[in-house]
């Protein structure tokens, strides 16, 4: 149990029957007239769903121990993801419905964060942007360019992106994991 005094942005909470909300935002308010509150914006851990909610100060409210742990992807198991943990090397397979949209941006070796509760994995986070290879696109056509239009380009993942006309296949760039928008080249 902890006070909402003492909420942070990350802290998972366990409201409405056993359901896991992650703080995303929260304000502490102190009108002129009557008690303070706490104004809170909560991310469902499971289904994503954003919600505001607003908690009288000092009310008590029930925490989730949520294990995030950094693994590293090792391979494809039919539907499951294989991670390994990079500490004690145990391998956790993951069903692809929990990975959800970070399978289109996980090459074998990458990193991400596991998060865990009670021996289930609740969701797979990666960092913000990854660098990935253009395995195929088609050359942007001499006159376009100046125009600063794109065309869609297949990363070696399989998933498809929009990249400005200049990209070529081959090069590396860098995608943005939340959006999967391109982000910029990436420097040899």
């Amino acid at each position: 149990m902890a006070s909402t005094n003492d909420l942070k942005n990350g802290m998972v909470l366990k409201l409405d029957g056993g359901q896991l909300w992650s703080v995303v935002e929260f304000q502490h308010v102190k009108p002129g007239k009557g008690p303070a509150f706490v104004r809170t914006k909560l991310k469902n851990v499971l289904s994503g769903k954003v919600v505001d909610k607003t908690f009288n100060a000092g009310v008590k409210v029930e925490t989730a121990n949520v294990d995030k742990r950094g693994m590293q992807f090792s391979y494809m198991d039919g539907e499951y993801f294989v991670f390994m943990d990079m500490d004690t090397y145990d391998q956790l397979h993951v069903d692809r419905k929990t990975v959800g949209d970070a399978a289109n941006f996980l090459l074998e070796g990458f990193e991400a964060v596991v998060a865990m509760y009670e021996g289930s994995c609740l969701y797979v986070e990666l960092p913000a942007a990854v660098e990935l290879v253009i395995e195929h696109t088609e050359p942007g056509v001499q006159g376009d360019r100046s125009t600063g239009g794109s065309k869609p380009a297949k990363l070696e993942t399989g998933y498809e992106i929009q990249v400005p006309l200049f990209i070529t296949t081959g090069e590396k760039i860098k995608v943005d994991t939340r959006s999967g928008e391109y982000l910029g080249r990436v420097n040899k």
